[in-house]
């Protein structure tokens, strides 16, 4: 704060009477333990003033939607899925954002993940996420930079008690056989969010009820971990039937090229598979689906040439 004055006196007098004078001295602000003076300008130096705090309680929520915008949250949708976040401080939600950027996970990706799960913006860091990475650290054996990469694949790890969900699935995983070179890295740790007895083991059990042996079932998912996540009733029920009734396939080729269920059957198996039945060719599942469309493509017109130079 700066303070100009025209003229400061220094010193003032009443008017002298016939018997005495008296002076009255004023102490220079100069002198002020507070006011600097320079070129004549009087300038503060004081700590500044404690900033001003409101108990609006309007204002106070105002301030928290503007905060969830700035995050890229949607307000509405946040305060539908987590009441809670009209009660809480926006100091409280601030802790939250930065016990994620402590962990590497920058501002702009935040939106996403409150998106998914509001909750978080009203979890206690300390009860619930440290713990979370904690785990990833030191339990999975995740460099700290990987911990970014692990959450923004799946954000749901966050919401998932150490205790009660992700320490028995990553024992049940280890069992069976996610370990050594096959380890959960941080490509694979979306599979510790998924239940043990309602979601891992229904999908072994399909696998082996479709005639695979169990050691079979095992290498297929250590090799396409993405096995575990996929839907029984949307992906492995069509895909299985599409395979073994229209393609006339056999279950050894799916042992051995398992991805065949990471690949979208209307998008690119059946449309493949179509093409060459058109061209009256045949090519191993792995060489019909690992190609990219343009390689397809080419590979389609030099084998139908092949065919027709044979013929000739």
């Amino acid at each position: 704060m700066i303070v100009r004055f025209i003229h400061i006196p220094l010193q003032a007098s009443t008017p002298q009477s016939s018997k005495h004078t008296t002076k009255t001295h004023f102490k220079p602000l100069q002198n002020h333990p507070l006011i600097t003076s320079k070129n004549g300008v009087l300038t503060a130096t004081g700590p500044p003033p404690p900033p001003l705090l409101t108990t609006d309680s309007g204002l106070l929520f105002r301030e928290k939607i503007l905060y969830l915008k700035a995050l890229k949250v949607n307000p509405t949708k946040a305060l539908q899925k987590n009441p809670d976040f009209r009660s809480t401080s926006l100091r409280s939600l601030k802790s939250v954002e930065n016990c994620l950027s402590s962990m590497g996970i920058r501002r702009p990706e935040f939106g996403r993940i409150f998106d998914m799960y509001p909750q978080l913006l009203t979890c206690d860091p300390y009860a619930d996420l440290y713990p979370v990475f904690d785990f990833l650290l030191n339990d999975v054996g995740l460099h700290f930079f990987n911990i970014r990469k692990s959450i923004l694949r799946c954000p749901r790890l966050l919401i998932c008690s150490v205790e009660d969900q992700l320490r028995p699935t990553l024992w049940f995983l280890r069992k069976l056989g996610f370990v050594g070179p096959n380890r959960i890295t941080a490509q694979t740790t979306m599979l510790l969010v998924s239940s043990v007895k309602g979601t891992l083991m229904p999908k072994l059990d399909y696998l082996m009820g479709l005639g695979f042996e169990y050691d079979d079932v095992v290498n297929m998912v250590l090799r396409s971990p993405g096995l575990l996540t996929f839907s029984i009733e949307n992906n492995f029920k069509p895909k299985v039937d599409y395979f073994l009734n229209e393609m006339k396939g056999d279950l050894g080729d799916l042992k051995r090229f398992p991805q065949y269920f990471s690949y979208s059957l209307e998008g690119k198996i059946m449309r493949r598979h179509r093409l060459l039945v058109d061209h009256g060719l045949s090519v191993p599942l792995w060489e019909m689906l690992m190609v990219s469309d343009g390689e397809f493509t080419a590979r389609l017109i030099e084998a139908r040439l092949r065919l027709g130079d044979k013929m000739l």
